[in-house]
């Protein structure tokens, strides 16, 4: 409970930090009258509010009721991400356009052709209220006007909210200058950010993208020479994707005529009894050998046993940490790591140990961490998801900081390593710079 608590605690505190950020740079560099920041001021401190309530009522609401704070929650977690980004790029340029923003030299000597500047203070404008007393209006208030002491201090407090703030008179810059470069660098972040969680948020809506991609196994018996596996991860069945986005896939996969069809984990975010007609497509799967399943991180918070028993029951064999011949080649699959917590982790040994060295063994793992132990064991080629590719560039940069493989085909220890960006999306449904795809494993004999 301690350690959840601080994890909130840190948690908040970076959301706060982010969030004053923007508002530094998106309303105070931009706005210089105290209306204007004030309006700008009250809708960054309800986005920030919005993020945390979205977090929790994605947890504690109904399945039915979550879009209603996901749609626009998660998006703007998006476009915050994306301003953070933009901003700190673009505090480069603005570090060094910093010198051009300050004032220039005022020689006081200058004199007009007229004569020397009238520098003497002006005469004092009065007029008179309605008790007959006189009331000094300030030089800058026009002809005198017959107004009562309610009507002036009306008008005093609309000037105070629309005169520039103190800090917009600061002797050592250009205020209209730094005022344009503050304003220009603001609107090229909100266009480049917007822009990206448009493209991200149509990506994310589209069906996956087909990939076709050959492996040479030196194992393989000739005779299966261009066997294909279609492989899917992270669907994410849930608030913002439903039985739509199931039978779409199911499409996809049916359209390849494949030997073997693989899901790779985080089917699902919510219970069986929410989510279990979403899942239904996947009954009516074809495949020449049969469709198989490994549990992800997801399945494990969302009731993975009652899962387990629902996608048996759809006709995709849940492989637990277990193996089977298919022509000469052992598929196996091991459980997600975060199994691990409730007793039911990976088992590698009970899935690889006492088979066949000469045969080739094709693995089945939600994350790709877990090719350190599968090579360990002689495995030939791991089939993953887990890593959505990174789902927002430049995020996939953090990503390759836990995984060896972020997408695509790569080696750890001597494995080939497979990952593919999954179908779906997790929290905002954007996904910029790694679209969702689908992807035929076609083996060949090396």
């Amino acid at each position: 409970m301690l350690f959840i608590a601080l994890f909130l605690v840190v948690v908040l505190l970076i959301v706060f930090g982010i969030h004053w950020y923007l508002w530094k740079r998106l309303v105070k560099d931009v706005f210089t009258t105290r209306r204007g920041r004030r309006i700008g001021t009250l809708v960054v401190v309800l986005l920030g509010i919005l993020i945390p309530v979205t977090l929790v009522g994605s947890r504690v609401l109904p399945l039915k009721q979550q879009p209603i704070l996901a749609w626009p929650g998660f998006l703007w977690l998006a476009l915050m991400f994306y301003l953070l980004v933009t901003l700190a790029l673009l505090e480069l340029p603005r570090l060094a356009l910093r010198p051009w923003t300050r004032r220039r030299p005022v020689d006081n000597s200058v004199e007009t052709t007229a004569g020397p500047v009238d520098r003497s203070p002006r005469p004092v404008q009065e007029t008179v209220d309605a008790g007959g007393r006189a009331v000094d209006i300030g030089a800058a208030a026009g002809p005198a006007q017959a107004v009562d002491n309610g009507e002036l201090a009306e008008v005093v407090d609309e000037r105070s909210a629309a005169e520039p703030l103190p800090e917009a008179m600061d002797s050592r810059h250009d205020p209209s200058r730094r005022l344009l470069l503050g304003r220009s660098l603001a609107a090229t972040a909100g266009v480049l950010s917007v822009g990206a969680v448009g493209i991200g948020t149509w990506q994310a809506k589209s069906a996956p993208q087909l990939k076709r991609v050959p492996i040479q196994l030196a194992k393989l018996p000739a005779s299966m020479s261009g066997f294909k596996i279609a492989l899917v991860s992270d669907i994410h069945l849930g608030p913002l994707l439903g039985r739509s986005h199931t039978e779409r896939i199911v499409r996809i996969i049916n359209s390849v005529d494949a030997d073997v069809v693989a899901i790779v984990g985080d089917l699902v975010d919510g219970s069986v009894a929410e989510l279990g007609p979403a899942a239904e497509p996947l009954q009516d799967l074809r495949s020449r050998q049969g469709s198989f399943f490994v549990t992800g991180n997801h399945e494990y918070f969302s009731g993975y046993q009652e899962w387990i028993d629902e996608v048996n029951s759809l006709g995709v064999r849940v492989l637990r940490n277990e193996r089977l011949d298919i022509q000469g080649l052992d598929l196996a699959g091991v459980n997600d790591v975060t199994g691990s917590d409730v007793g039911d982790g990976p088992n590698f040994a009970k899935a690889l140990d006492g088979r066949d060295a000469s045969r080739p063994v094709v693995l089945l793992a939600h994350q790709p961490v877990q090719a350190h132990d599968a090579a360990k064991h002689g495995v030939d080629l791991q089939l993953s998801g887990h890593t959505h590719g990174g789902q927002m560039v430049p995020f996939n940069l953090l990503v390759g900081l836990e995984a060896p493989v972020v997408s695509g085909l790569g080696t750890v220890d001597g494995t080939q390593v497979y990952v593919t960006r999954g179908a779906g999306f997790w929290g905002p449904p954007v996904r910029f710079g790694a679209p969702p795809d689908i992807s035929v494993i076609e083996l060949h004999r090396a």
